[in-house]
């Protein structure tokens, strides 16, 4: 395969129809209160205030534009004050949603976790979180009732084994996605932990990079099973082989869901290790100068690609900054199902790993401290957080397997979980989000107790995505069975919390969003009885070897919407 040529053409930039804010094109006054709050001060200086003064004076001392924006760029949120019920998320401002207490996200970026780093994140729950400590979709671990007058002292416990909560919120880019079991999986193409380590080393914290117009997501995995939903982030590094070359990454751009959901773009390309950080700046470059600014629902990198095409992404990349054709090789094949690395797996090293399912990402202090306990035990290497809200602890000698899958199983964290505690995620959900409408992870917890009695040896997997909102943080569209958060009516007329359901979603091979029903709504009280109606008409009705969303792209809509049970569906 010939690679393109050296010295490309300049890329021609379409010019939209009207200014939309993009600095390149010379549209540099803010459009709105949050471009205006980030041109009057980089949100990076913030961390200053935090110390020097709101720690010190408290909660009502905090600037409101720090306590609803900057804040967020040292990975604080106000979470939602108790009381108020989903209808009043949009009907209330955001100040009357406010608690005085914050959720507090910390990066894990793909690394490896030792005993002291878990240690630590166990003791900083215990101390100042009431024990609360989320494994979240992206890999982080978030906090729940932190106090700003404790915010200094946590970030000084964090830091102090390598750990840190810069730009896990804001208009930045976010926590990365790596796959856990990079450098020591059998059947991993390449080792992507170097080009990580180098992107947060150069970029994170890093003023050329803390005022992007949104969110900015990445990920990255060498493993062939794509383990890090590569499909829905901004930007995406995925492990592929050219025939000359050998391993490399190709480059997935403008993947995004909420509201309007973009399976990323393929630029069918290979990227040596070494040169993955510098295609990151450039396409961070890309969304800083030509993102959309004006509208927040439209300032996404997703947006950007849908307008100009992969095409000229790919030439605007290449020619304007990175200076150099990137070498061209078809995007490697998708896995049927993407990994999440649950189970007894071996090493490459002869040494195994083992993956573990909390209940819809739901650890606590002591959980952490658990963990940290049982690494030390066997003298494993440590942990990685996952992109599925799961824990895979690594480096395990074979000896040491079934003891510690037995002390995990202990302090609930199962080596070999059912497919609904394995395959079932939730948002945070009404319990703290101001964002939210509906319950979500106790719901979700309940759901997976119901689920393991009336369908305890499933022989296919199905997942089910428990979202409170429409922002997708739970990937709601690319689950088997989706649920989105919303009010709804029940039988007797009244208001109460429901979810929009969506079927047949996938990532990997056959990648799609889920089908919706037209005015299909569910109630959180008949949510069991629905779900297993559906699972149980799949189970009577599917053809040999097909899939829970193939089976859902070709069903009659009455066995969707739950209205007609078929014979042997559980009671």
């Amino acid at each position: 395969m010939n690679d393109v040529p050296s010295t490309p053409s300049p890329a021609v930039i379409p010019r939209p129809k009207r200014g939309e804010g993009q600095w390149e094109l010379g549209y540099r006054e803010p459009l709105n209160a949050n471009e205006q709050a980030k041109k009057d001060d980089d949100a990076l200086n913030v961390r200053a205030r935090i110390e020097n003064i709101y720690s010190r004076r408290g909660f009502a001392s905090i600037d409101p534009s720090d306590l609803r924006g900057r804040m967020r760029w040292w990975g604080l949120y106000t979470q939602r004050r108790p009381g108020f019920d989903g209808g009043k998320t949009a009907t209330l401002e955001p100040w009357e949603l406010d608690d005085e207490f914050f959720m507090m996200r910390v990066r894990s970026d793909g690394a490896l976790l030792g005993v002291d780093q878990l240690r630590t994140l166990g003791e900083v729950s215990e101390t100042y979180a009431r024990g609360t400590a989320d494994v979240t979709d992206r890999s982080n671990i978030q906090y729940h009732w932190i106090r700003i007058e404790d915010v200094p002292a946590i970030w000084e416990r964090l830091e102090s084994v390598g750990l840190e909560t810069q730009e896990a919120c804001g208009d930045s880019p976010r926590p990365f996605l790596g796959s856990p079991v990079a450098g020591i999986a059998k059947d991993e193409l390449i080792d992507g932990s170097e080009a990580l380590a180098e992107i947060k080393r150069r970029f994170i914290g890093n003023p050329d990079f803390s005022n992007l117009p949104r969110k900015f997501k990445t990920a990255l995995t060498g493993h062939p099973s794509h383990d890090v939903a590569p499909e829905v982030n901004d930007v995406s590094f995925v492990g592929t082989v050219h025939p000359e070359h050998g391993p490399g990454f190709d480059l997935w751009v403008g993947g995004g869901l909420s509201t309007n959901p973009m399976l990323a773009q393929k630029l069918g390309v290979w990227i040596p290790l070494e040169e993955v950080a510098d295609a990151w700046e450039g396409v961070a470059s890309i969304f800083r100068d030509y993102g959309y600014r004006r509208l927040r629902s439209r300032a996404r990198l997703k947006f950007l690609v849908a307008d100009w095409g992969v095409e000229t992404f790919r030439e605007v990349l290449e020619t304007r900054y990175l200076g150099r054709a990137l070498v061209s090789n078809p995007s490697p094949e998708v896995p049927t199902r993407q990994g999440d690395h649950i189970g007894v797996h071996e090493q490459k090293d002869g040494r195994f790993y083992v993956g573990v399912a909390p209940v819809a990402g739901r650890v606590d202090g002591s959980t952490l401290v658990g963990l940290a306990d049982v690494v030390e035990r066997y003298g494993a290497a440590g942990a990685r957080l996952t992109a599925y809200q799961k824990i895979v602890v690594l480096g395990v000698e074979p000896a040491d397997v079934e003891a510690l899958v037995a002390d995990l199983d202990a302090i609930g964290l199962s080596a070999r979980p059912s497919n609904w505690r394995r395959s079932t995620m939730a948002c945070t959900g009404l319990e703290f989000c101001k964002l939210a409408i509906v319950e979500t992870k106790a719901r979700a917890a309940d759901l997976v107790d119901v689920l393991e009695q009336r369908f305890p040896e499933l022989d296919v997997p199905i997942t089910v995505n428990v979202n409170g909102c429409p922002n997708a943080c739970a990937r709601t569209q690319v689950a088997d069975i989706g649920l989105k958060g919303q009010l709804v009516m029940d039988s007797d007329g009244r208001q109460v919390e429901g979810f929009q359901v969506h079927l047949g979603g996938a990532l990997g091979l056959g990648a799609n969003f889920g089908r919706k029903l037209r005015a299909h709504k569910v109630t959180s009280t008949g949510l069991d009885d629905y779900i297993t109606n559906v699972v149980g008409a799949f189970l009577a009705d599917r053809r040999d070897g097909e899939s829970f969303a193939a089976w859902a792209a070709r069903a009659d809509d009455e066995l969707l919407r739950g209205d007609r049970v078929l014979a042997g569906t559980p009671a």
